[in-house]
């Protein structure tokens, strides 16, 4: 990846693409919405299809000259199918929000009501938050965990749900570290009268390979990212029943959206196809077993674990108790000194500002692809412990990035 057209034209924009590969390649990616795509996403997505505009949807383009962009998004549309048993598929939206705010588009009235678990709780801003337009545009009501446990109390939820009566209610999440449990959730919306949205975008990979039970044909929407664990190209996806499908597809064109990303649904139709191996559910579930294995290390050391550990690809660790006097941004700067990547995060029952929590999340699907397996995100854990328990310590954090080089060089990103 040297960039060498791009160079000729523009080397400041060139020089920052090389840095980007040599940042990738020397350090450990460790958030949970990140991942490393393969060189085939990657060349699908800078394709020629960058240049065609194809509004509408197959077959009902605006414009002529759509049969390649038309062959392109049925086979991701088709792969989509295959892979999550959906009957409806919209591979458009430019993101996760994008295609959230196309259902509530598609679903809702403004001034409607959602019921979505609340931010600080391991939600998303497009489930509701004030700051997003989500917030501003509808009126948001928002569930917790149990605060002993760290799981989503079901019986509050529909508690509030029967009292409320929401015109939706919102699950999947963003930092929650525990297999959900869709059926709860569809039989509150259903006492309430309400749609159910399930967001599956940190967990459209793991829900493909079965490592994570599906929400599909239990919610009436169900959306994600398509970047993530599941490794395609970057954008977003809706499924649902056929009987929302032509709310959903008005919802996205003329609705919320104009001309697609077609070079970007070509990612994501390659990154399908390859996720429809058999070699992706192997990947899914040692994405699991790195994450298992990172939080039982975390635990040796002493660290509590929001709901005591993982179901899934992450690791949500409240410093709190172990280092009450660092909070999770200095946490994520001194790591990132050493090469590790990962992001602070709030926690329930947060006590310090949403800019620098009481967290740190860590996530396992990047490291998965680059190779890594229990062994060794046992010893990325011991890292990690190293430099929180020694933040200040410049040469602990430099002979932890010493360790993390000869890491990345063991595991090579994009020979």
């Amino acid at each position: 990846m040297d960039y060498d057209t791009v160079r000729e034209t523009d080397p400041a924009v060139a020089d920052a693409l090389s840095g980007e590969v040599e940042r990738q390649q020397e350090t450990l990616a460790m958030i949970a919405s990140e991942n490393h795509v393969s060189e085939a996403v990657m060349e699908a997505q800078g394709s020629a299809l960058t240049n065609k505009y194809a509004e509408g949807y197959p077959d009902q383009r605006y414009y002529a000259g759509c049969e390649y962009a038309d062959e392109v998004e049925e086979l991701a549309i088709e792969r989509a199918k295959e892979l999550y048993g959906a009957e409806h598929v919209n591979v458009q939206p430019h993101s996760g929000s994008s295609a959230n705010i196309a259902v509530y588009v598609a679903a809702l009235e403004p001034g409607d009501s959602i019921l979505s678990l609340d931010l600080t709780h391991g939600g998303h801003l497009s489930h509701g938050h004030h700051a997003n337009f989500v917030g501003e545009h509808f009126d948001v009501t928002h569930y917790e965990v149990d605060p002993e446990t760290g799981y989503i109390d079901y019986a509050a939820l529909r508690e509030t749900a029967e009292e409320i009566e929401p015109d939706m209610i919102v699950s999947g999440y963003s930092a929650y570290p525990r297999e959900v449990e869709w059926e709860r959730i569809q039989a509150a919306a259903e006492a309430a009268d309400a749609y159910h949205l399930a967001d599956i975008a940190h967990i459209t990979g793991l829900v493909a390979a079965g490592e994570h039970p599906s929400p599909v044909g239990i919610a009436d929407f169900v959306t994600g990212s398509t970047h993530k664990t599941i490794r395609a190209g970057r954008g977003g996806i809706i499924m649902c029943g056929e009987e929302f499908a032509s709310a959903v597809d008005k919802a996205i064109i003329p609705g919320t959206q104009g001309g697609p990303l077609m070079h970007n649904v070509a990612g994501k139709a390659v990154g399908f196809k390859e996720a429809l191996q058999p070699e992706f559910d192997s990947y899914a579930a040692q994405v699991v077993s790195n994450a298992e294995a990172l939080a039982e290390r975390f635990r040796e050391h002493g660290y509590e674990l929001v709901s005591g550990g993982t179901d899934t690809h992450l690791v949500l660790i409240d410093l709190r108790e172990s280092h009450p006097d660092t909070s999770g941004g200095d946490a994520e700067e001194a790591l990132a000194a050493a090469n590790i990547v990962l992001n602070a995060n709030t926690v329930p029952g947060e006590t310090r500002t949403p800019f620098d929590p009481s967290g740190i999340r860590v996530g396992t699907p990047a490291l998965t692809t680059r190779g890594f397996e229990e062994a060794e995100m046992r010893e990325v854990a011991d890292l990690i412990h190293r430099v929180v328990d020694n933040v200040d310590e410049e040469d602990v954090v430099y002979e932890v990035g010493e360790r993390v080089a000869e890491l990345c060089e063991q595991f090579p990103l994009y020979e």
